[in-house]
């Protein structure tokens, strides 16, 4: 039993298709890889820091963006859908359309249990890749955590985790801090006995 050969497609075929899309996709390599619909959880999680973030940028250059606007990784040929992502100055993107951004500095991903270990491991290896991406912010579901990597002079990235309600996500690279009893604001999460 043979089974026929998936069709390839090209950077210009994806965003052909993408752009008269229902559905979105994430883009690699000539592949198209649908994305998963968001839970209520996910969902306002993003609303939340797209909300806070914002509202402490909107004097600023910085734009900050929800999970409409598709991000390339150009080293790599990633185009991607980050949760949130926040970009500053001079936005550039791929072609005349706008809606695929090259510079971003700062991107979130909410964590699920079927993409966690995605947004940890092969996605953030692209992201690296983008050598305006500043800060790396992973944001739990299913507890209140957030996980940030900050790119250092020398290349490497520091990592710090917050972990509770009472904690303060201050972004090293813009002018925004966010609380994470803000970030998780009409969420309850049950108390584990140990």
């Amino acid at each position: 039993m043979s089974t026929a050969p998936q069709k390839r497609f090209t950077p210009q075929e994806y965003l052909a298709q993408e752009r008269a899309a229902v559905f979105k996709s994430e883009y690699l390599r000539g592949e198209l890889f649908a994305m998963a619909g968001d839970c209520r959880e996910h969902s306002l999680i993003s609303s939340n820091l797209i909300r806070d973030a914002a509202g402490q940028l909107r004097e600023t250059t910085c734009e900050v963006h929800g999970s409409d606007l598709r991000v390339k990784v150009s080293a790599t040929g990633l185009y991607t859908y980050p949760d949130v992502t926040i970009a500053c100055g001079d936005l550039q993107f791929d072609d005349e359309v706008s809606d695929t951004l090259l510079n971003p500095r700062v991107i979130f991903e909410v964590l699920s249990s079927s993409t966690e270990a995605y947004d940890r491991g092969k996605k953030f290896d692209h992201y690296r890749q983008i050598s305006t991406l500043s800060e790396y912010v992973l944001v739990s579901q299913s507890e209140p955590l957030v996980e940030r990597y900050v790119r250092q002079p020398d290349g490497s990235w520091r990592f710090t985790a917050l972990k509770g309600l009472e904690g303060v996500l201050i972004l090293e690279t813009v002018p925004c801090r966010l609380e994470l009893a803000d970030v998780y604001s009409k969420l309850s999460f049950s108390e584990e006995i140990p």
